[in-house]
């Protein structure tokens, strides 16, 4: 018993040692220095001063701050249902008995193995561009003058169009997730409902959505991950109206020109605090709203 409990240690304490230096150390000493004011992410801890919840209450009675948790939670909340609806509307149809489905597949997922900085500049330069850009030509041809003429890179309509642009990012992600989900389905169940009459809504409906239910807790939060990290979009269509609680942290952590005080990692530390309770609180919801019912498979 003892030899064996000694194999274990051996294969366990190295991992052991890995998560508690790479992810542990620095989820509390963030969670710590979230409570100090330190200048610089370098400096010691004996030059750390204490001030307890001023960083939070610095952090939401800050503009730029409070703007970011709003353009986040639209971001979360719009965008996530758009790229639920569009990905699962995908993956039932690359589940069908239609042609072609791996091309589909590479082809719908092609946007996640593109660096996001490349997939935004790609959008602002050759789908958004108000003169010849995909938009404004297409509605052009169709007729449709004013959609023509929205000028998809000001202030007014950035949000919308970093929107569109990350909405598009996702789907393939997600798609995927959806098409694992739903090729586990056993097919009997579909020939037992279609030989009972039921269509093909009726199937899924009553058969794909109650058997994927799990799923979807598993994408809420890795949703909410995502979002909660969004950066490289929000850096290409710059403005106030797109920036995140991770651009805002990054201005603060290295003093960037956008950041309003300049350096002050405490600050970062409190709003990396605010995007992880976030994040956990999304996976309290999911696991609560969405409880997977004992569907046997």
């Amino acid at each position: 018993m003892r030899q064996k409990r000694n194999v274990i240690l051996i294969f366990l304490g190295p991992a052991a040692v890995l998560y508690i230096l790479v992810f542990l150390y620095p989820a509390l000493r963030t969670v710590i220095m979230s409570l100090y004011d330190v200048k610089n992410i370098t400096s010691p801890i004996s030059e750390w001063i204490f001030v307890g919840i001023q960083n939070f209450q610095k952090l939401f009675h800050t503009r730029l701050f409070t703007e970011s948790l709003k353009n986040i939670f639209k971001i979360w909340s719009l965008d996530g249902i758009a790229t639920i609806v569009l990905s699962l509307l995908t993956a039932v149809i690359l589940t069908s008995d239609i042609k072609f489905k791996k091309f589909f597949r590479a082809v719908i997922y092609l946007p996640n193995v593109i660096a996001a900085i490349a997939v935004g500049y790609m959008w602002i330069l050759y789908v958004f561009n108000n003169k010849f850009g995909l938009l404004t030509t297409l509605f052009s041809r169709l007729g449709l003058e004013s959609l023509a003429a929205i000028q998809w890179t000001d202030q007014r309509h950035l949000f919308l169009a970093m929107s569109i642009a990350y909405v598009f990012c996702n789907v393939g992600y997600y798609m995927l997730i959806y098409v694992a989900a739903i090729e586990k389905i056993p097919a009997d169940y579909y020939e037992a409902a279609r030989i009972e009459g039921a269509g093909a809504a009726r199937c899924f409906f009553s058969i794909t959505l109650p058997l994927i239910k799990s799923v979807f807790a598993t994408s809420l939060v890795l949703w909410t991950t995502r979002v909660m990290g969004f950066f490289e979009l929000s850096l290409v269509f710059s403005d106030i109206t797109t920036v995140t609680p991770m651009v805002y942290t990054y201005n603060a952590l290295f003093g960037t020109e956008q950041s309003v005080e300049g350096m002050n990692v405490g600050v970062a530390a409190a709003s990396a605090v605010v995007m992880t309770l976030m994040v956990m609180a999304a996976f309290i919801a999911s696991t609560k709203l969405l409880k997977d019912e004992d569907h046997e498979m």
